[in-house]
C-alpha cells in the first residue's frame, strides 16, 4: 500500500518531474491560467501554492528558495511583485482547477488551472476599435481581372547589349557515375 506517499509521479523520473512542474508553475505565473491535463494540474497545484506562500513572506530567503525551485528570474520577480500582493489577505486556496472534458486525440481529461485572484486574462477590444480597425485596412484588390505582367522585352533597353562572344566548343558531357548507399557499382570498379 502507498500510505503517506503523496507525490504524483506522472510517469516520469524525479528530475523530469521537477522540471515539468517548475515550468508549469512559471507558465501559470506568466499567463495567469494554463490548460493542461487534469493529473498535471493536480500535481502543479501544491507547488504553485507553496511558491505563492513564499511570495507572500517577501524575504530574501523566500525569494532565493523560490528561484532555486522555479529557475526563472522573471517568473520569481512577477510572483513576488504582482501575484503575491493580490493574495495577501487569503490564507491558502490560491489556485482553482476547472475541468474541461476530454481531449479529442487521446481522451485525456483536460483542465484549466488558474489563480483565484487573477486579473483579467483575456482583454477584449471594444467593438468600436475593431470596426475602426477594419475600416482603416486597405481594400483587397479585385481578383476578377488578371493582372498584366510586362515582360523584359517590353521594357525599354537602357543599357546597350554587347554582341555575344564566340565561345570555345562545348566539351562532351560525361555520364554521371551512379552510386548506391556509398558502395561502388560494377561500372566504377
Amino acid at each position: 500500500m502507498r500510505h503517506q506517499k503523496k507525490t504524483i509521479k506522472l510517469g516520469r523520473t524525479a528530475e523530469h518531474r521537477k522540471a515539468l512542474l517548475a515550468n508549469q508553475v512559471c507558465s501559470l505565473i506568466e499567463h495567469q491560467r494554463i490548460k493542461t491535463t487534469l493529473a498535471k494540474a493536480k500535481a502543479v497545484r501544491p507547488l504553485a501554492e507553496r511558491m505563492l506562500t513564499l511570495g507572500k513572506s517577501g524575504s530574501i530567503h523566500a525569494r532565493r528558495t523560490a528561484l532555486a525551485t522555479l529557475r526563472q528570474k522573471n517568473a520569481v520577480k512577477k510572483l513576488f511583485d504582482d501575484i503575491a500582493p493580490r493574495s495577501a489577505e487569503r490564507n491558502g486556496g490560491y489556485t482553482r482547477i476547472v475541468k474541461l472534458g476530454q481531449r479529442k486525440s487521446d481522451s485525456a481529461p483536460m483542465a484549466f488551472i488558474e489563480w483565484v485572484d487573477m486579473a483579467e486574462v483575456v482583454e477584449e477590444k471594444p467593438r468600436e476599435e475593431r470596426k475602426a480597425k477594419r475600416k482603416t485596412a486597405e481594400p483587397k484588390p479585385d481578383r476578377t481581372e488578371p493582372e498584366r505582367v510586362e515582360s523584359k522585352a517590353e521594357e525599354p533597353a537602357a543599357k546597350e547589349e554587347k554582341p555575344a562572344e564566340p565561345s570555345a566548343p562545348a566539351a562532351e558531357p560525361q555520364p554521371k557515375k551512379r552510386r548506391w548507399f556509398g558502395r561502388k557499382s560494377s561500372e566504377e570498379k
